[in-house]
Formats: structure tokens, sequence, C-alpha cells
């Protein structure tokens, strides 16, 4: 018979063992949370910047290709994190899954860890690349008022 019924010793083990994928979870919802809201912010000023028709203003338009660059950095960042949050998903149901079928699932459960946590870092690596490119234009903009002055 393939299913098993798990002891409530066993199923408290996995319990115990799914806590830290949980939080990992946690973390990677609240990495979401920042970066949508980071994206829809440079969607918002696109926008608004490309509406203006003022020629003074013309200028302004300049900015478009690097908010553009930047949202392509956020939506590969919303992208990894994503599929971390899946990996991390997947990691706690094979715990359940494993205890219900008795099944050992020490190195499918690692390998998911391992790859949940690579894709949560190449989500990391495109927000903080998102962030320096941000940076920077702040600092070019600081750049051309002081120039101006």
């Amino acid at each position: 018979m393939l299913y098993y019924s798990p002891s409530i010793e066993q199923l408290s083990t996995v319990i115990s063992q799914v806590t830290g994928p949980a939080f990992l979870l946690a973390a990677e919802a609240q990495l979401l949370a920042v970066l949508v809201s980071r994206l829809d912010r440079l969607v918002d000023r696109s926008r608004q910047l490309d509406a203006e028709d003022d020629e003074s203003r013309a200028h302004l338009k300049a900015e478009l290709p690097l908010l553009r660059t930047r949202a392509k950095l956020m939506h590969r960042a919303i992208y990894w994190g994503v599929g971390s949050c899946i990996a991390t998903s997947i990691l706690v149901i094979l715990g359940f899954a494993a205890a219900f079928f008795h099944m050992r699932h020490e190195y499918g459960a690692g390998f998911l860890f391992a790859f949940a946590m690579i894709l949560f870092t190449a989500a990391l690596v495109a927000f903080a690349r998102e962030l320096q490119l941000g940076f920077s234009e702040i600092e070019g903009n600081f750049s051309a008022r002081q120039k101006r002055a």
C-alpha cells in the first residue's frame, strides 16, 4: 500500500523541519512586495514623463531609457523572486509528502533549498543593480543641478 499514515511525532518532525523554509518564504514575500512597489513607481514615472508635451521639459524624456532599464531589472528580480518562492513552496510540500509516503527526502530537500537560495540571490543581485542605477541617476541629477548653479 502506497499510502502511509504518519504518526504525530513524524508530523511534528516535518513541521520543525519546514520552519526554516517557511521563514525563507516570508522573506521572499517581503522582498517581492518591495520589488513590485518599486516597479510600480518606475512605471508611473515613465508614464508621467512620456505624457510630457512641453518643449521646455523635453530634457526630462531623456530619463526614459534609464527608467526602462531599471524596470527590466525589477522585472528580472521579481521573476527570480517568484521562482524562489515556488521552489521553497515545493520544498515544504515535499516535506509533508515524504512524511505521508514514508520516504526519505533529505537530498531532494537540500537541493530544493539550495536552488531556492540561488534564485533568491539572483533576485537580490538584480535588485542591487537597479538600486545602483537609481543612485547613479540621482548622483547625475545632483551633478547637473550643481553645474547650472
